[in-house]
């Protein structure tokens, strides 16, 4: 896996591949049961199951909701191209075509797979989740909510992907409660929570990391690797070992979560006697660059 995220292509592949397991969680979980995924795709399978009921029509194998989010995606993707970059605007035309390819394939089975509706909701929001999460480490996303939350993050709004999911969930599932019933209102809430967490779990690009490096020797090539490949600032301390007396170079940056990966490699072959201490949930603001890819 960790080969395949350093081609632009392989990270391509890999979030087509979440799309697809996205679609398996949908499309064999959560809509045999009725229930509704939140999001905007949760927008579009409200509308398609209101235009079912005009039409009198009880069951389907093909969902057209995804055909439905491809419309809504339009003026999202506009926004992407205009304000994150060529690169991620294709990679999020291919990523949210494959969204709508597969829920629309993927064959929705006439009964559902589980038919207890707590573990149909669960088993579908974490398999889901893990797709959606897959598909945004891979520098990509399906376009809708993903999408505009990861442009409020690039803008420096404080709010994780799967809580600005949740917020708007909030109406969507008051409405479906109004026109169904109470347990699908709170079934698919429950869905979109166990989506959420998924998410959260499975997305690494947007958890920032303060990265404290502790090393014996001068090493300036390190420094050039965090410069000149990372693309990140870096300060240095000089400190001294309590023990030993040793002088000691510490290393700060802050990076997102999902560049560990390459520090660590780099590390290894620089010094391989050197540590690092990895700080989760730190707050950057100012002159610090999020990044999508």
């Amino acid at each position: 896996m960790k080969t395949a995220m350093k081609s632009g292509w392989g990270r391509i592949a890999m979030a087509v591949t979440g799309a697809l397991i996205y679609a398996l969680g949908v499309n064999l979980f959560v809509v045999p049961l009725g229930l509704f995924t939140g999001g905007l795709m949760g927008l579009c399978q409200l509308l398609r199951s209101l235009v079912l009921m005009v039409l009198g029509v009880k069951t389907m194998t093909f969902d057209f909701a995804g055909v439905i989010l491809l419309a809504f995606n339009v003026p999202l993707l506009i926004l992407a191209y205009r304000s994150m970059g060529r690169v991620f605007f294709r990679n999020t035309l291919i990523c949210s075509m494959a969204y709508t390819v597969f829920t629309s394939i993927v064959p929705i089975p006439p009964a559902p797979l589980v038919e207890d509706m707590l573990t149909g909701c669960l088993l579908g929001g974490v398999i889901s989740g893990v797709g959606s999460g897959l598909a945004l480490t891979s520098g990509c996303c399906g376009g809708g909510l993903d999408l505009l939350g990861l442009y409020l993050a690039k803008r420096g709004v404080k709010t994780t992907i799967g809580r600005f999911n949740l917020a708007f969930n909030a109406a969507l599932f008051i409405t479906c409660g109004v026109l169904f019933d109470l347990s699908i209102l709170i079934y698919s809430a429950l869905n979109t929570i166990f989506n959420a967490m998924a998410i959260d779990r499975a997305h690494r690009q947007s958890v920032t990391v303060q990265v404290l490096i502790f090393t014996k020797k001068e090493q300036p090539e390190l420094d050039r690797f965090i410069m000149d490949n990372l693309h990140r600032g870096v300060t240095r301390w000089e400190g001294k070992g309590v023990y030993t007396g040793e002088a000691t170079h510490i290393l700060c940056v802050c990076m997102n979560k999902y560049e560990i990966d390459d520090l660590r490699e780099a590390l290894r072959q620089i010094d391989p006697k050197a540590f690092f201490i990895v700080q989760e949930g730190v707050h950057v603001s100012s002159n610090f660059e999020r990044r999508l890819s």
